[in-house]
């Protein structure tokens, strides 16, 4: 069973229910007091444990003095996230990072998306860190894993969901996108970005039009400037009409 750690991690994963076993430092005073007593709220027993315990089962990491055991969630399917009239999903290409992963997987839950799409074997979903660094968002995000990124994309063409990949060099802005449909944004790694065959299976590629020196942003913000300018384009209102119309599959 997977163990996170860190208060605020540990305190999302007790609201998420996902909490199975809850260990804190005996010299952990009142700094864990809202841990301790949401614990108790929701049935969870609380095992004092020597500081060097944590330590171990942290492996070093900064954990506040507190890890819990929690459940797997179930990975979701791509046919969940694609439910609705206007899903907004996040697919990830190689994001490696987990310090990264956690950053986008925290924007995305405040973006209120429909879930977050990684592969299997390159991303950073089960790294010790990323509860802590999605500062609890992976308990209330839904995650499907696949193995092949190009093939959940052609997947989800099928579920009706249009692909926009963000790409440097492409000739659109992400602004210039209606961005009220079935959509998911696709991201590639800091440095290499989209892999060739993710980028030919994306419906529109888009770029963030870039004023000063740098050449590149971090992913996760870039991440996130995409994606709260699908937020700000469905707030309240329909399909802009004069924008691009939604082209018809």
């Amino acid at each position: 069973m997977p163990h996170i750690y860190g208060v605020h991690p540990v305190l999302e994963a007790l609201r998420a229910g996902t909490v199975r076993r809850l260990r804190v430092a005996d010299r952990s005073g009142d700094r864990l007091r809202e841990v301790i007593e949401l614990a108790a709220a929701v049935g969870v027993r609380v095992e004092r444990v020597p500081h060097d315990a944590i330590d171990r089962l942290a492996h070093g990491a900064t954990h506040q003095g507190v890890v819990a055991d929690v459940e797997s969630e179930r990975a979701a399917e791509l046919s969940e996230l694609a439910a609705g009239p206007a899903p907004l999903i996040v697919v990830l290409d190689g994001i490696e990072d987990p310090h990264n992963l956690g950053a986008i997987l925290r924007t995305a839950d405040a973006a209120g998306v429909s879930g977050v799409v990684v592969q299997t074997r390159r991303s950073a979903l089960h790294a010790g860190t990323l509860a802590k660094t999605s500062a609890g968002a992976l308990s209330h995000v839904r995650v499907a894993e696949v193995v092949n990124i190009a093939r959940a994309i052609e997947e989800l063409k099928e579920l009706g969901v249009w692909s926009v990949g963000l790409a440097g060099e492409a000739g659109q802005a992400y602004d210039e996108l209606d961005l009220t449909g079935p959509i998911a944004i696709v991201m590639g790694a800091e440095g290499p970005g989209l892999r060739r065959l993710v980028r030919e299976k994306c419906d529109f590629l888009a770029s963030i039009p870039m004023q000063g020196h740098v050449g590149s942003l971090n992913v996760s913000v870039a991440a996130g400037i995409a994606l709260f300018e699908a937020v700000r384009q469905r707030r309240g209102r329909e399909r802009p009409a004069a924008k691009r119309p939604w082209p018809q599959r």
